[in-house]
């Protein structure tokens, strides 16, 4: 839609942006009794949102105590896998969690159930309306525009997520770059409650995390990633944009992603899993890797907040991936500075700038900074090509020998050999690797 629909013409604050870090400031504010307009592109709650799968729940109780009720929750994540691939062959290594502390959503629907929470609390929201511009005024944000039509705000709070095309036309971002960005593909394939508890062999309420590495991505950083839901399991890829591109460009692959994921769901190891599945859904989206170099110079600008993606909170460490809870704290963190900053005085920027601050002290700031070294180690090309295969060589070494027995030594040696990695090498890129995650 080119324009707003007939609204009130100021706002105390305006939120773009119906995602996680949205909904939470709208659903916080508005229950402090903020008058609240709530923004978003997408046709309809959540249309414009896709991710893997898993929510940490921690954070989200902080906002939505009432969470484990009456959330749209698929499984509780109670058995976490990692495997390494390569060729048909795989390691695989399961760990068993006792405690429940994320589970498996869609999206679509969680992001709905929030959304409607703040519409609940007094926000009001409107859909399918892009806004062009946040327009300010003597350095300040004002309110913003789309087409003809403006409507004035004390404070505007960006969460437009990963594409800032808004941020952009301020001059407070750069354009998108390939750099710390990764494409992720997924698939929806729908099995039957019944065979994802008999093939993973979990209980009814409880689901699997499984991450794969290896040579599923062709040798582009990234990696593999299996979410069971209730009745269906979402699978599918993340690759390094960068690294995507010189590879094409290099003429290492000339495969599209979607050929990509087809392999996987057709890999001899995972196919079983989805035997006879229906896919429901295909969708791809653009993630933040390396957050610490997406974040924008601050946090707080005058009139200005900027939450959730836009902000580059946005955890991967290869092994985990936290967005949906830093998004849902960050709009937490906004909806905090918002009221302070009407309880001490008015909306200045001094007043506001206890937002960056916060942030600053925050658990997310520190995770990120402290897994800051993650990045440049999973996007290795050939540290996450060498390793897998190095581990697989091992295995076949020391279990498929017709007469003849390796000892672990022998089986190590010659699978450095073969991969071309120098026992000394080894222990220095093994310690970087544990080092940075």
């Amino acid at each position: 839609m080119n324009g707003l629909p007939d609204l009130p013409t100021k706002f105390d604050v305006i939120i773009v942006g119906a995602g996680p870090a949205g909904s939470s400031a709208a659903y916080l504010l508005a229950k402090k009794g903020f008058k609240v307009l709530l923004i978003e592109r997408g046709r309809g709650l959540g249309d414009k949102n896709l991710y893997g799968g898993r929510v940490y729940a921690p954070p989200i109780r902080e906002v939505w105590p009432e969470l484990d009720k009456e959330a749209p929750i698929q499984r509780w994540v109670t058995k976490e896998r990692i495997s390494m691939v390569q060729g048909d062959k795989a390691i695989t290594f399961e760990y068993k969690a006792a405690k429940k502390i994320s589970f498996v959503s869609y999206l679509t629907q969680l992001t709905q159930w929030m959304s409607k929470k703040a519409e609940d609390a007094g926000a009001l929201f409107v859909t399918e309306v892009t806004i062009d511009e946040i327009v300010m005024k003597d350095g300040k944000a004002v309110g913003v525009r789309s087409g003809p039509d403006f409507i004035e705000a004390d404070v505007v709070i960006d969460a437009e997520g990963v594409n800032r095309l808004l941020l952009e036309r301020l001059g407070i971002v750069e354009r998108l770059k390939p750099d710390n960005i990764a494409l992720g593909v997924k698939e929806i394939l729908k099995v039957g409650a019944n065979n994802i508890e008999s093939s993973f062999n979990l209980n009814p309420d409880e689901g699997l995390a499984w991450v794969i590495m290896g040579d599923i991505t062709k040798g582009i950083p990234g990696g593999g990633f299996i979410y069971t839901n209730k009745d269906s399991i979402s699978m599918g890829l993340v690759l390094h944009l960068k690294h995507s591109i010189n590879f094409i460009e290099n003429g290492k692959f000339d495969e599209h992603v979607s050929k990509l994921i087809e392999e996987f769901r057709f890999h001899p190891y995972f196919k079983p899993y989805w035997k006879d599945a229906i896919i429901s859904e295909y969708g791809a989206h653009l993630t933040i890797e390396g957050a610490t170099h997406f974040m924008p110079e601050k946090f707080a600008y005058p009139g200005l907040l900027i939450v959730g993606d836009a902000a580059g909170l946005l955890l991967s460490t290869g092994y985990t991936f936290r967005g949906v809870d830093y998004a849902v704290y960050s709009g937490k963190l906004a909806a905090e500075a918002v009221e302070f900053a009407r309880n001490n005085g008015g909306f200045t920027y001094e007043n506001l700038q206890i937002y960056d601050v916060n942030v600053r002290r925050s658990f997310m700031y520190n995770e990120l900074f402290k897994h800051s070294g993650t990045e440049q180690l999973i996007n290795n090309p050939i540290l996450m090509s060498k390793y897998p295969s190095i581990l697989i060589k091992v295995m076949e070494k020391l279990f498929e020998g017709e007469y003849t027995q390796e000892t672990i030594y022998d089986a190590l040696m010659q699978a450095l050999k073969e991969e071309k990695v120098g026992p000394f090498d080894l222990i220095s890129q093994a310690f970087g690797l544990v080092r940075g995650i």
